[in-house]
């Protein structure tokens, strides 16, 4: 299996050892299809090594049955390989932020408990694989504070690794992560119309 080799090696005090499995903080951003999907794909891997695994999906609709959440719960039932636990913390704002109704929390006050919940569990290092789906829009939009959840991110105990997908991902959350991938668009059917399709959006 490739494992890769790091064109430079730090002077940090850490052993190979050590710094292999040093726990990561990853973003997938950019305007390009493919940043949930590769979270999730990244996410199986976990699965297979049997880590506890915590899917929060931000602003998603909790009316949307997305084919990740269904396979990687039927996977986390198994007894194979890691638990699964999925969290539906949107209700359906991320192209469009709709009202809410009169009386009820709004959606900004639901995606700050959304990240309450997400800072109690990796202060009880309930997950070894965190996904925050969709969780870079809420920075990018001001309603979670990105200075806040850098340092709850450099303070997590424990080996506990945390992939954020979303567009527009913050400079500051880009400059602290230790992994970012910046998903372009070359083509997209929308451009020529064409809606989202079974099988390949959900």
């Amino acid at each position: 299996m490739p494992q890769g080799q790091p064109t430079v090696v730090p002077d940090d005090g850490l052993t190979t050892r050590q710094r292999r499995n040093r726990a990561l903080v990853m973003v997938h951003t950019g305007v390009g299809k493919g940043k949930s999907t590769a979270a999730f794909g990244m996410a199986l891997r976990a699965w297979n090594q049997g880590w506890p695994i915590g899917v929060f999906q931000f602003v998603k609709s909790a009316k949307w049955k997305v084919g990740e959440e269904n396979a990687l719960k039927a996977l986390g039932e198994t007894g194979k390989g890691g638990t699964v636990t999925w969290n539906k913390m949107g209700e359906g704002w991320s192209w469009i932020q709709r009202e809410t109704a009169e009386g009820e929390p709004s959606h900004e006050d639901k995606a700050r408990e959304g990240w309450e919940q997400v800072k109690r569990d990796l202060a009880e290092e309930t997950y070894k694989f965190y996904v925050l789906d969709e969780f870079a829009y809420l920075l990018h939009w001001g309603w979670i504070d990105v200075a806040e959840v850098v340092e709850v991110l450099r303070d997590r105990p424990g080996q506990q690794h945390v992939v954020i997908t979303g567009r527009n991902a913050p400079r500051e959350l880009v400059d602290f992560a230790d992994l970012v991938t910046d998903m372009s668009k070359v083509k997209h059917p929308m451009d020529a119309g064409q809606k989202g399709q079974r099988g390949i959006e959900w």
